[in-house]
């Protein structure tokens, strides 16, 4: 029998790709001869990156060193370029929460990282380019980003802002006479969230929060958020654009980038209609499995996608609201032991579905 291993990410705990070997070991020690196919998945947040690398032939990962984190600190990029000439990159890799070390900074933060490992990317030769827009530090529009791409945020002096969204406020004009060129293939944005960019279901009201900002800040956030959108132009309701602190905003609008779902696009980049064809079982999973998990999420994707292809389906997940889940909570008993030795859990899940699925 043919069996697609499909998870997501068990976030801060296993990666998308160990996961799934995780739970293909565990089936193979129980039935050696059925045909495993492992999908790592992701739907533009932390870890897509590696999920796409893992998954993909002939994906070769690049270190960019010296990149401007989140607080100004340098920190190191990655990029993964397909033998097609796509770079794919991670926000999170340079702009991420976790390299704040828990110093929240939600005014200074911003996304400059990013824009070098994309510009590294294009001087490797990548001809188009797939950003992952998840869990960005930051709310500054991608002013930062394209900074490093070569637009100037100027103020009433002429002097260039600082980065963060916090000094956005003060923008004056901008000078986009420098910014280099989107690549001839385009720019695709992936993301799981509709949001706008501004407003109350905006990039700053619904997220600022997370990334450390109080009312009074998320106020001068969404100030600021206004006037960059006055100055760059585009459309600050499009549907997603209020991804990454809004830098799907300063994609779509100075580079013309195509915001899509995030989970899709990577089932779609790694195969995963062909890998179901005639698979008799796939198996998904991620850390927390509820009703947010078919809003957009991998998994939701992979469920939806296996029911279409009319196979059946397990969700294996850390912890789940409600049934239909098999957790490593209740294999182990002990919710610490099951995060603190989740890849042993997952080989005794896999283990535990191949003695419990019919043969087929």
């Amino acid at each position: 029998m043919r069996v697609v291993v499909a998870p997501d990410s068990f976030k801060g705990t296993v990666t998308a790709r160990d996961a799934a070997l995780a739970l293909a070991a565990g089936w193979r020690s129980v039935r050696p001869d059925d045909e495993l196919v492992i999908r790592p998945m992701a739907d533009g947040g932390e870890g897509t990156l590696d999920a796409l690398a893992a998954a993909l032939p002939g994906a070769v990962l690049h270190p960019v060193p010296g990149c401007t984190g989140p607080d100004g600190r340098p920190v190191t990029g990655r990029y993964a370029l397909l033998p097609d000439g796509t770079a794919l990159v991670e926000l999170a890799d340079t702009g991420g929460l976790p390299l704040l070390g828990g110093t929240l900074a939600p005014l200074t933060a911003g996304t400059r990282g990013t824009g070098q490992t994309i510009a590294a990317a294009l001087d490797a030769g990548a001809r188009r380019v797939t950003v992952a827009l998840g869990g960005s530090a930051s709310t500054d529009g991608g002013a930062g980003l394209l900074a490093a791409l070569g637009l100037r945020l100027l103020d009433d002096d002429g002097a260039p802002l600082p980065d963060g969204g916090g000094a956005l406020a003060r923008a004056d004009r901008i000078d986009a006479s420098a910014l280099r060129a989107a690549p001839p293939g385009g720019v695709r944005l992936l993301t799981d969230v509709t949001n706008p960019l501004l407003g109350p279901t905006g990039a700053a009201a619904v997220y600022g929060p997370q990334k450390g900002a109080d009312p009074a800040r998320v106020a001068v956030l969404e100030a600021g958020l206004r006037r960059f959108a006055d100055l760059l132009g585009g459309d600050p309701d499009l549907p997603g654009s209020g991804a990454a602190g809004g830098t799907a905003y300063g994609l779509v609008t100075a580079w013309g980038a195509q915001v899509v779902p995030g989970a899709a696009a990577v089932a779609e980049l790694t195969g995963l209609g062909t890998a179901l064809a005639g698979a008799g079982l796939v198996i998904t999973g991620e850390g927390r499995f509820d009703a947010t998990s078919l809003l957009g999420k991998a998994v939701g994707e992979v469920l939806a996608r296996a029911e279409l292809a009319g196979v059946p389906a397990r969700v294996v997940a850390g912890e789940a609201a409600g049934p239909g889940a098999l957790t490593l909570t209740e294999l182990s008993g002990d919710p610490a032991d099951a995060r603190a030795r989740a890849i042993h859990w997952l080989t005794t899940a896999g283990a535990h579905l191949a003695r419990t699925h019919p043969a087929g």
